[in-house]
Formats: C-alpha cells, sequence, structure tokens
C-alpha cells in the first residue's frame, strides 16, 4: 500500500487522528485532507478532493469519517470509479473489499468505538478483490456509471439478457 487518503468533518476528528497515527505506525503514507479540528464544518469540503483523486486513480484507498458516516457515504459514492463503503464490523469490511473492491472506506466518529474502527481499517486494509464472479458485477456497476455520468439514465437489460 502506497498512500491512503484521510478527511473528515467535525464529528471524525478524533477518530481520524487515531486513525492516522495507527497507520503511520505501520509504514503507511498518509494524505490528510482536513479537517482541522472540531469546530463545524461541512464534510462536502474535505470529502470532495479525496474522492476526485480516487476518482481520477491517482491514489488507490481513501478513508472518510463523519459523526455517522452517512453523510459523508453519500457524497463520496456520487464520485465516478468511487466505491465507498459505510462499515460498521469488520465483516463488512473484508465483504466490502472481497465482493465490491471497495476503495473509500466511511466511517461514523461517533458511532463506531475507537478500537474497533481501527480493527475495521485493518481488515478493509489487507483484504484483497476476490474477482471471479464479483467481477461481473463490477463491470456492470461501471457501465451504469459510465452511462450515468453522461447524462443519461442506465436501462436494465431483459431478464433473459441478465448475466
Amino acid at each position: 500500500m502506497d498512500k491512503v487518503l484521510i478527511a473528515c468533518d467535525h464529528g471524525g476528528y478524533e477518530l481520524k487522528k487515531k486513525i492516522i497515527d495507527f497507520l503511520t505506525e505501520r509504514g503507511i503514507v498518509v494524505e490528510d485532507f482536513g479537517s482541522e479540528g472540531t469546530e463545524i464544518v461541512r464534510y462536502p469540503y474535505y470529502a470532495v478532493p479525496l474522492c476526485e483523486k480516487i476518482s481520477q486513480g491517482k491514489v488507490k484507498r481513501g478513508i472518510l469519517i463523519c459523526s455517522t458516516g452517512i453523510g459523508i457515504s453519500i457524497i463520496a459514492n456520487r464520485h465516478p470509479h468511487v466505491r465507498a463503503s459505510l462499515c460498521t464490523s469488520t465483516y463488512m469490511a473484508k465483504m466490502t473489499r472481497k465482493h465490491n473492491d471497495s476503495n473509500v472506506l466511511c466511517l461514523g466518529g461517533k458511532i463506531t468505538g475507537e478500537l474497533e474502527a481501527l480493527d475495521i481499517v485493518e481488515t478493509w486494509l489487507n483484504t484483497d478483490f476476490e474477482g471471479g464472479r464479483h467481477s461481473i458485477s463490477l463491470s456492470l456497476l461501471e457501465e451504469v456509471e459510465d452511462t450515468m455520468f453522461s447524462g443519461k439514465y442506465w436501462q436494465v437489460p431483459k431478464r433473459e439478457e441478465w448475466l
């Protein structure tokens, strides 16, 4: 793992600091997009620049944290090629990597305790995408993305054409 990007709003600041320490202790380079404290801020200002780097393929993985993880995951998934996953357990972290090739982990700073969050981060970073049958779903997801981001709506194929 070359580098992990990280960003948060005020609700995720304390957890973000713990995760940065956890990653740097393991020799992982972390690029911090903010926020810089617990003063109330708006998460899109921090999530969007991180997601743009992921979307452009400049960095492979990012971590986003807000109070619940919900809002920040919504904004993240509005970017092409970003597969953001809100995880509240190590099982979710493992499965979203294995089956969905998640490239952005979203956490709730007020929902998930520090030790559980660090276990989730470690699991998410150390789990590989399985490929195989899951690659078909990712190909369909990319097809939907390409269509939607071109200003059109993706048409669900006839049932007999489903893969």
